[in-house]
């Protein structure tokens, strides 16, 4: 049985992450703060021997991407197809302007509707685009390789989704990411599961009965 690996991890901190405000593929750069958590994130990601690393171009993303890049001395492959929803009249807003403003379209979104929030991205437009990017990437791996993708909220959710096989109206269940934090899934002998979700430690072995 192949132990392949794929990191899903989030870029760090943004000013407008702090604001509330909806970036989407809006090209917003990392504070120092943001920085730093990429810093220290990619000392730990450094320790899981990686084999590659994908990025979404935009700054945010590419930007933690090189702080693993730094220490681990592999090359990006950007891809713009990682970045986040594209979001329209919501970008740049922040969430109690979305609530006023679209309020019907915001609780429709959030009951698993198929929304295109602002007129933009259908979230399954988001897993048809970046999901095969991932497993192109994955399958390039050894049979015990670990990928990391460096990505953005929204898109690992909507791509973990897929990768597990979930309908999409249960998208949502996959909880947030913090800025920095990663999820890992593993190939098993049924396919992706989900390992870690939402981790800012290094994964450790699961002992007991269900592994």
């Amino acid at each position: 049985m192949s132990g392949r690996r794929i990191v899903l991890w989030r870029h760090g901190q943004t000013a407008w992450n702090l604001e509330r405000r909806f970036q989407g593929s809006t090209d917003i750069e990392l504070t120092e703060a943001g920085v730093a958590q990429a810093r220290r994130a990619a000392r730990l990601l450094a320790s899981l021997n990686p084999d590659a690393i994908v990025a979404s171009d935009l700054k945010r993303a590419a930007a933690t991407a090189g702080e693993l890049a730094a220490v681990t001395g592999l090359d990006v492959s950007y891809d713009a197809a990682l970045r986040e929803t594209y979001a329209g009249a919501w970008q740049g807003l922040t969430h109690d302007e979305i609530v006023e403003r679209y309020g019907e379209q915001y609780a429709a979104w959030k009951r698993g509707e198929p929304v295109r929030r602002g007129g933009g991205e259908l979230e399954t437009e988001v897993a048809d685009r970046a999901a095969p990017v991932v497993l192109h990437h994955a399958d390039k791996l050894r049979d015990d390789g670990t990928l990391v993708v460096v990505s953005h909220g929204g898109t690992i959710r909507t791509t973990i989704g897929r990768l597990l096989g979930l309908e999409a109206h249960h998208w949502e269940s996959l909880g947030g990411l913090t800025n920095c934090c990663w999820s890992v899934v593993g190939e098993g002998a049924r396919g992706w599961r989900l390992l870690e979700h939402n981790a800012g430690t290094l994964p450790e072995p699961v002992l007991g009965d269900d592994t």
